[in-house]
Order: C-alpha cells, then sequence, then structure tokens
C-alpha cells in the first residue's frame, strides 16, 4: 500500500514515526463504505440505501476546487480504494488511538456504571503530566517504605529473644508472605490498563466494589495512620541522639536494690512539637508533585543504604579481644550460643526481668517484626504516576521484597554471631555500636529510614483515598475527587490531618496493631483477588506476569490470615468488624456498579455448571420452582411511559417462597427489528428500573416482532435455557376490552392461552389486578380454591405460596370440589382431605354438588340471569354476522382468519355453566381475599368471541380472581 495514500494534512492529521501520516476519519468526509459493484460517485443514490455510510478523509483526496479528484487512473489506485470498503470501516486510528500510529495518549479505560454507555473512542491527547519509571516510581519507594526503623533498634533484640533458628523461621514466614502478595499483585497488575488507586483498584476490580472500597479505606486509614507512627520514630530517635534540643524535660527514677538514680526522658510534649513540625514539612513536600518527591526520595534513602552498609562493615572489624562489652565479632561459638530461643519476660523497655509484666514468644515476635516487610504497596500506590504500570510494578515490588528480605536474613546470621544474647537483648542500639566509624551514622539512618517510609505513606495514602472518590461509589467521598492527571490536594490536607491528629495523640501502642491488621487484611485481599481470577480463568484474564498460580494466592491469602491471629485475635476481630460496617454502609448507602468482578464471574460459571447439573430432563415435584412469566402489556392500553402494571411485580413477588426464585418480564413491541432495537433497548432500561423499584428479582426482556402473536410464540418456545424456562404464564384479564370495544383482544386472547397449551406452559390469568394488596396491606378472609379439574397441583401450590406473605398470613385456605351426584360428595370429600394431609396442606374441603347450582331466586341470581341473558344476544348477534358473511361471500364460517365450527346448542352449554360456576362463587366466595378457579381451556373450532363471553361471565362481580390452569406434570408431591 502506498503511504501516500494514508497521508493526512499537516495540521490536521495524526502523525506517527517515520514519514507515515494518519487522518482521523471525520463526519463531513467523503463516503467509501460502498459495493465494489456500485458507482463509487453515486452517493445520493447510496445515501438513501440501508447501509450505513462512514466517511473517511485522505491528503490530497479533494482538489483546490474542493471536487474528488479521479481516483480510476494508476495501476492499483481502484482496487486499494475497495478493499476495505465492503466492511464499513472507521479507521482504527480514529477508535482506538493507537499509539504506535498516532503517538496519543491511550488513557486507561474507566470502568462504567449500570447503565452507562461508554464510548470506546479515544478522545483528544491530554497531558498526563510527570511519569515515574521502575527505579523511582516503584523500587524506592517500596524500599523506603519497608527497609524502616525496626531492623536498627528491634532487628537485633528479636534474635536474642529468638535465637537464630526462629528468628529465620520469622523472616521466612513474613516474607514468604509479601512474596507471594507481590506474586498476585504483579499478575493482576499485569491483567490491563490500571488506574489509580493501586492495590483498592486490583481489589474492586476483582472482587466487586464494596470489597474493593471496604478494604481500600482500611488500607487507606492504615497508611495515614503508619506515617505517623514513622514521624514520632524519627522524632524519638533524634530526641534521643540530641536531648538538649527539647524543650520540656522529664525526670523519672530508677531504682536498683538501695540506690535510685535519676534518668531524663522524652516529653510527651516534644514528641508532639516536632512531630506536628515534620509532619507539615512532609505535606509541603507531597503538595510539590511528582518532581519534588523524585528529588527528594534520594536524599532519604542513600543515606540508609550507607547506613546499612557501615552496619555490615562494622561487623566484620568488630573487636574480639574485649568480651566485656559483649561483643565477640564473627565467632562460631556465639552463634551456637544464639541458635536456640530463650523467651522470658521483660520489663517495658524490651529487658530481661523475670517480674516483669511482658511475656514473648514466636506469635509476639511475629506481631512485632512484621510492620518490618510491609510497604510493597508504596510502588502500586501511585500506580496512576507510572509510565508503564505492567512492567514497574511486577518488577519493582518484587524486586525490593527479595532484596530486603535478603537482608534480613543475611543479618539474621551476622547478628547472631557477633554478639552473645545479653547484649543482643540489652543493647537496643546495637547497630550503633557496632556501626563504622562512627555511631551518629545509624541515628542519621534511622531518622531519614522513617521520615522516608512518612514520605512514601503521606504519598500513596492521598492517591488511594483520590481514586475511591473518584470511582463515584459512595457520595461522601466526592470533595476528594480529582482529574486523573492532577494532584490529590484536598485528600493530601485529610491525610495530613489524619497523621497531625495521631501524632497529637502520642501513644499508638494501641492503634499499631490494628494498622498491621489493616496491611494484612489489604494482602489479604489481593492474594484473594488473584486466587479467584486464576481459578476461573475467565478468557479476559491474560496477565503478563506468568509466575503465578491459584494455589500460590491460596497459600499467601491463608498465611496473612494466620499472621493476624498470630499477632493478636482481638485485633484481627476489631480489624475484620471495621471492614465489614464499611462494606455494609457501602452496599447501603453506595452506588450500584458493574466492573465485571470476579464474583460475576464465578456466579456464571456456577449457573453454567449448574444448569449442565440440570439436565433436560424434568425437574422432580420436590425441586419445582414457579418461574413465571409476567406479559407485562398484552393488551397495549398503559401510558406509553409505563412499562408495567404497578401491581404485576407485587403479584409475581407473591408466587415465591421467601423472595426464592426468578421472575422474567416481557413486553413486545411491534414493528421491524432493524428500526426498533433502540427503542426495546430503552424499553429494557425503563423494564428493569420498575422491576428494581418494585424489589422483585427478576429480569426484564423486550422482543421486536412483526405483531404481537408472532413475539408470543418467539417468547414461549425460546425464553431460558434448559430447565431453567419459564414454566408459568402471568396474564391480566383483559377486563378492557368489551369497554374500549377493542375487537382483536379476544383473538389475542385465546392465541395466548392455546400457545400456552401448545408450549407445555402453565397459565394463570389475574382478575382485579388494580386491588391487588402489596405487602404492607393485609388481607383478611379466606382464600377459595374451586378445583374443577386436575392441574397437577398448581392451584394447591399457589395458595401456599400466597400464605407465605405478610399480606395473606392471616387468611385460612377453603377448598371447593364440585360433584356430578349426592351421593359421590362424601367420598369425594373424605378422598381430598387425605390427599391434602399428605401433602401437607391445611385447608377446609367444601363439596358442591351441580344440583345445588339450581338455588332460589333473589337480587344475585337476577343480576347473573341478567348478564346471561345480555351474552346469549351477543353471541347470538355475533353468529348471524358469521353466517351472513359466509353467506354473502360463499365460503365455510369463518372466525379470527379460519373456519370453525359453531352448535349453538354447546354454545349455550358454556354460558350456563359458567353462570353457574360465577353464582357459586358469589354465593359463597363473596368475602374472600382471593379466589382462585380451574382456567377452562379455548373450545376446539369455537370462535374466539365466544370464548371471551364464557370468561366474563365467569369473572363477572368477583374482586379477585385468579384462572389457573396447569400442564402436564404434577408440582407437588406425596412422598419425602
Amino acid at each position: 500500500m502506498n503511504t501516500d495514500d494514508l497521508g493526512g494534512g499537516e495540521d490536521d492529521g495524526y502523525h506517527a514515526q517515520g514519514n507515515r501520516k494518519y487522518s482521523p476519519v471525520g463526519a463531513q468526509d467523503r463516503a467509501v463504505l460502498e459495493m465494489a459493484s456500485m458507482d463509487p460517485g453515486s452517493s445520493a443514490t447510496a445515501s438513501q440505501s440501508s447501509i450505513r455510510k462512514v466517511r473517511a478523509r485522505t491528503q490530497g483526496s479533494m482538489d483546490s476546487d474542493g471536487k474528488a479528484p479521479d481516483v480510476a487512473g494508476g495501476d492499483n489506485g481502484p482496487h486499494r480504494e475497495h478493499k476495505l470498503e465492503l466492511f464499513g470501516f472507521d479507521s482504527l486510528v480514529n477508535i482506538l488511538g493507537l499509539k504506535s500510529m498516532t503517538q496519543e495518549q491511550v488513557l486507561a479505560p474507566s470502568s462504567p456504571r449500570d447503565n452507562e454507555v461508554v464510548s470506546i473512542t479515544g478522545g483528544d491527547p491530554t497531558s498526563s503530566g510527570v511519569k515515574m519509571g521502575t527505579m523511582m516510581g516503584v523500587f524506592v519507594p517500596c524500599l523506603q517504605s519497608i527497609l524502616g526503623i525496626i531492623y536498627y533498634i528491634r532487628f537485633s533484640w528479636i534474635i536474642g529473644m529468638g535465637g537464630i533458628a526462629d528468628s529465620l523461621l520469622l523472616v521466612s514466614l513474613c516474607g514468604l508472605c509479601t512474596f507471594l502478595t507481590g506474586l498476585s499483585l504483579s499478575a493482576i497488575a499485569t491483567n490491563g490498563a490500571m488506574k489509580g488507586g493501586g492495590p483498592y483498584y486490583l481489589i474492586g476490580r476483582a472482587l466487586g466494589p464494596e470489597v474493593g472500597v471496604s478494604i481500600g479505606l482500611c488500607f487507606f486509614l492504615g497508611n495515614a495512620v503508619a506515617a505517623a507512627l514513622y514521624v514520632l520514630g524519627a522524632v524519638e530517635t533524634f530526641l534521643k541522639a540530641l536531648p538538649s534540643a527539647g524543650f520540656f524535660t522529664e525526670t523519672s527514677t530508677k531504682v536498683n536494690g538501695s540506690v535510685s538514680k535519676p534518668l531524663q526522658t522524652i516529653s510527651t510534649h516534644d514528641l508532639q512539637i516536632y512531630g506536628l513540625v515534620v509532619t507539615v514539612i512532609l505535606c509541603i513536600i507531597v503538595f510539590g508533585g511528582v518532581k519534588m518527591i523524585n528529588r527528594v526520595a534520594p536524599v532519604f534513602l542513600i543515606p540508609v543504604l550507607l547506613s546499612v552498609l557501615c552496619i555490615v562493615i562494622g561487623i566484620f572489624m568488630a573487636k574480639k579481644d574485649d568480651p566485656d562489652t559483649g561483643i565477640t565479632g564473627l565467632s562460631a561459638d556465639s552463634f551456637k550460643d544464639n541458635w536456640d530461643s530463650m523467651y522470658q519476660n521483660t520489663n517495658s523497655d524490651g529487658i530481661p526481668d523475670r517480674d516483669g509484666k511482658v511475656y514473648w514468644n514466636f506469635n509476639a515476635l511475629v506481631g512485632l517484626f512484621f510492620p518490618a516487610v510491609t510497604g510493597i504497596m508504596a510502588g502500586s500506590n501511585r500506580s496512576a504516576s507510572l509510565k508503564d504500570t505492567q512492567r514497574s510494578i511486577p518488577v519493582g515490588t518484587l524486586s525490593a521484597t527479595l532484596v530486603t528480605t535478603l537482608l534480613y536474613l543475611v543479618s539474621v546470621f551476622l547478628f547472631g554471631a557477633v554478639a552473645n544474647r545479653e547484649k543482643l537483648l540489652t543493647d537496643r542500639l546495637l547497630t550503633a555500636t557496632i556501626a563504622w566509624p562512627f555511631p551518629i551514622v545509624i541515628r542519621v539512618g534511622i531518622i531519614l529510614s522513617t521520615l522516608g517510609a512518612a514520605l512514601q505513606s503521606l504519598t500513596g495514602a492521598p492517591r488511594l483515598l483520590a481514586a475511591i472518590a473518584n470511582d463515584d461509589i459512595l457520595p461522601v467521598l466526592n470533595c476528594f475527587r480529582v482529574a486523573d492527571t492532577s494532584e490529590p490536594h484536598i485528600a493530601t490536607l485529610f491525610t495530613t490531618v489524619i497523621c497531625m491528629g495521631c501524632v497529637v495523640i502520642g501513644n499508638l501502642d494501641l492503634i499499631t496493631p490494628t494498622v498491621t491488621m489493616f496491611f494484612l487484611l489489604c494482602y489479604s485481599g489481593v492474594n484473594l483477588s488473584c486466587f479467584l481470577l486464576d481459578l476461573l480463568d475467565a478468557p479476559s484474564w491474560r496477565p503478563r506476569w506468568k509466575f503465578h498460580h491459584w494455589l500460590l494466592s491460596l497459600l499467601g491469602a491463608l498465611l496473612c490470615v494466620v499472621i493476624m491471629f498470630l499477632i493478636s485475635w482481638l485485633f484481627t476481630v476489631v480489624s475484620l468488624a471495621l471492614a465489614s460496617l464499611i462494606y455494609y454502609y457501602v452496599s447501603i448507602k453506595g452506588k450500584a456498579g458493574d466492573w465485571g468482578d470476579g464474583f460475576k464471574s464465578a456466579y456464571f460459571q456456577l449457573a453454567l455448571r449448574s444448569l449442565r447439573s440440570l439436565g433436560a430432563k424434568q425437574v422432580h415435584p420436590k425441586n419445582w420452582y414457579p418461574i413465571p412469566l409476567i406479559f407485562c402489556r398484552p393488551w397495549g392500553k398503559l401510558p406509553e411511559n409505563v412499562p408495567c402494571h404497578p401491581k404485576l411485580a407485587d403479584f409475581a413477588n407473591c408466587m415465591k417462597k421467601k423472595g426464592r426464585g426468578m421472575s422474567i418480564f416481557v413486553n413486545i413491541l411491534d414493528g421491524d427489528y432493524h428500526e426498533c432495537a433502540e427503542d426495546a433497548k430503552e424499553a429494557c432500561k425503563q423494564l428493569d428500573t420498575y422491576i428494581n423499584y418494585k424489589n422483585c428479582e427478576g429480569v426484564a426482556e423486550i422482543v421486536v416482532a412483526t405483531n404481537m402473536t408472532e413475539g408470543f410464540r418467539g417468547i414461549v418456545q425460546t425464553m431460558g435455557l434448559g430447565n431453567l424456562k419459564p414454566n408459568i404464564v402471568v396474564v391480566r384479564y383483559p377486563e378492557i376490552w368489551r369497554r374500549e370495544n377493542l375487537k382483536e383482544i379476544p383473538t389475542r386472547f385465546v392465541g395466548i392461552i392455546n400457545d400456552c397449551i401448545v408450549a407445555n406452559k402453565a397459565v394463570v390469568i389475574v382478575k382485579g389486578l388494580d386491588e391487588w394488596p402489596n405487602e404492607y396491606q393485609r388481607q383478611y378472609g379466606s382464600i377459595d380454591l374451586y378445583w374443577i379439574v386436575r392441574d397437577g397441583g398448581l392451584m394447591l401450590l399457589l395458595s401456599q405460596l400466597l400464605l407465605t406473605k405478610e399480606s395473606f398470613e392471616s387468611c385460612k385456605i377453603q377448598v371447593f370440589c364440585i360433584a356430578e351426584e349426592d351421593s359421590d360428595a362424601e367420598s369425594l370429600k373424605a378422598d381430598v382431605k387425605k390427599f391434602l394431609y399428605d401433602l401437607r396442606l391445611q385447608a377446609e374441603v367444601i363439596v358442591i354438588t351441580i344440583k345445588s347450582w339450581d338455588v332460589e331466586g333473589g337480587s344475585q341470581q337476577d343480576d347473573s340471569i341478567e348478564a346471561f341473558n345480555d351474552a346469549r344476544k351477543r353471541v347470538a348477534s355475533y353468529l348471524a354476522e358469521l353466517k351472513e358473511a359466509a353467506k354473502r361471500e360463499g365460503t365455510p364460517l369463518m372466525a379470527d382468519g379460519k373456519a370453525v365450527v359453531v352448535d349453538e346448542q354447546q354454545v349455550e352449554k358454556f354460558l350456563y355453566t359458567t353462570l353457574k360456576l360465577n353464582t357459586t362463587i358469589l354465593r359463597y366466595s363473596r368475602m374472600a381475599a382471593v379466589v382462585l378457579v380451574s382456567l377452562p381451556p379455548p373450545p376446539i373450532n369455537h370462535p374466539a368471541y365466544c370464548y371471551m363471553e364464557y370468561m366474563d361471565l365467569l369473572v363477572g362481580n368477583v374482586q379477585r380472581l385468579l384462572m389457573v390452569r396447569g400442564y402436564r406434570r404434577d408440582v407437588v408431591t406425596l412422598f419425602t
């Protein structure tokens, strides 16, 4: 392909590497979507076709007069022009903004919320600010956060208390936990574009917004409080090294036998004053943005690394000829003596004391040492400021973890061999004692390491909070939202306020374990996220980092939980309770969002597996659940903005036991699918909103069909999968058909019933839906069943489901059975009672004989006789019109587009039967809360108009009536 044909103008084209230029597709450019057989110049004719026109522009495609040049010339000009016209394409440059073609900055895709339409078209290039690489963006922050004060002042003491053996186990256990977490973090971070928020972003997209926000807020709080801990550690070390710098003096008395000795201690007020000053300075540095942080970070890190080097040199140069100091130099005897543990009581300063109140064991050492390996998330916390997250996070995080773990393991051997146990347990600054050339180097290292860790915490925590706010899950956090390329100044101020508040408290001994729990909670969330994604192995799970496995992630998560309980079961419970409260608050107050999390994938795979396990055979009656198909607008007389009758969802909820089950709400749009597709999507959204508003567990489906009949037949044949197809069709009775003179409704009504019979679906026709009670309207009286034909027990089951609802729980069930002779009444009653007893159903049985239908006259019977006579007249007039039309056209008797055979005596009999059944219902069930009656099937070869007359007589003057027709199977069973 000639590159000239792809070139764009100098002003408006997108430039790639080399001399190739690419021009975006504009709305006013020439049309290129034409079939090869069509004339390229016939744009006017082509614009009238149903094919969508996509326009493109190339350099030089228009001459100076605005006319299109002749493209027929050239060896392969026309052929090249037509190669892609068939596909109707927009330029990939315009769609994706490919970096390789346009050097355009591709923004990380956000997670769309429910019902939000997100275009994949890249926007205009925006300035992304300063971006950091692997070294300064991930490795240095992680190294500064991990290598902290514990290594300098507590690590040698830990070796003296636990011995070399237990210390190696301790470092290996904690290091393995963070290393496995780093593997999980690397896998998730390389599975796609990553926005700001670090672990919150990863956990939220894997475990859902509720879990992500709850763990993310806990992790933010942990980072904010940890910054205060680091600041206090730096200030305390400074005041111990330079006591004269304190403004206040506090003196305590140390009693040793009969000798008392005054000791000067650090004042709490000095800690507060210096701590606030240091916090403000660090806040100013963070406000300077990424540039200033990058400049300051080496100032804190390089002295720390030099101090570690001084410690190592000092160990190798330690004196061996002065045993009184306890420093033996590298000695095999010291190594052997320090191999085993010596757990014992100590005082509050960690000095061995038999009467001390603190007893140390391995679990306590885990709680003391684990903060020395936290900080592996420092790099991922600033993921929005990284050039390449998919490379920097794995390499930087794992490198920092391995380097520090190796340092700790080597230090165990070196410290265990350089001094005796007494020196290890009594000299808290052994690192300064043995450092070469001066102890002051270690104090400087302690101060700068803690300040560097505090700086990383104050840098990562605001970005984490801003990322949570940007996702718009909790409206209360909207004040912390920032643009993708902006600094989170408000979140930084809020984090600083929390840090300063903790500094003012001064004593954080009770908060420190909780902070460690928050870190472990975050690590376990990352491991569980990778475990779930690895186990499900969805098609979208394709991380670039290949060294991961769900067993390793599961082991990492279990290690986190074990370490939490090893440290303190009480603080573990407190941290889990706080995370649970945040989770509950987010689930109640938060906005719904669909991030494609792992739980949704798990539900999907579980549903598929369950569907396969159900098979295609019929479900056993014990496992039968009603899956109603709610036909929302069968008669089309609701307002256009009302997607469904307001009471249909209330009725659908009554067909479920304790809310378990699924309803399918369907509607049919008449028209052409290509023309009505967008209208169907909008209607589906409205219907789904209605379902959610009514708190009904169901789904919305909109079908476009040429007419209502064809659409419904397609629904009953194809809706659902396997044994999860709808088994009951619920339709509102068309009470308006005569009043509105809707002559098409009888045919449609009969067609729905016949289609359900053919498709083997049960049918429930609801009459009096306007008066159907909601969950707050309690009903009294009875639920009356007129059990005429065998329906598999569906009517009995529906009555029991109604009793489980608060609105009907005060009602009782009455079962009315129809006997042809009086002699059959007692035996029928006994059989029905025994049947109901075996079904564990409590109901009163009443048997009515056909002879009792002939009752004495009265106003009620007079009204029924009048309705009966009116129906006879309407049916006779309708049949006369049919006969006249058939005689006039010389055709057989036709109705509803098909030949019919009408037996007027049979029509009279059907009218009389429905009249008597209606009279019986009004006599016995006028005060009933709801009446259920068997639905008679439409007689074969009868006009639909006649069947509607039968139904009108049956439901007349009954307030709430359910006409039920089962299908060819039982839905209840007598056996366990």
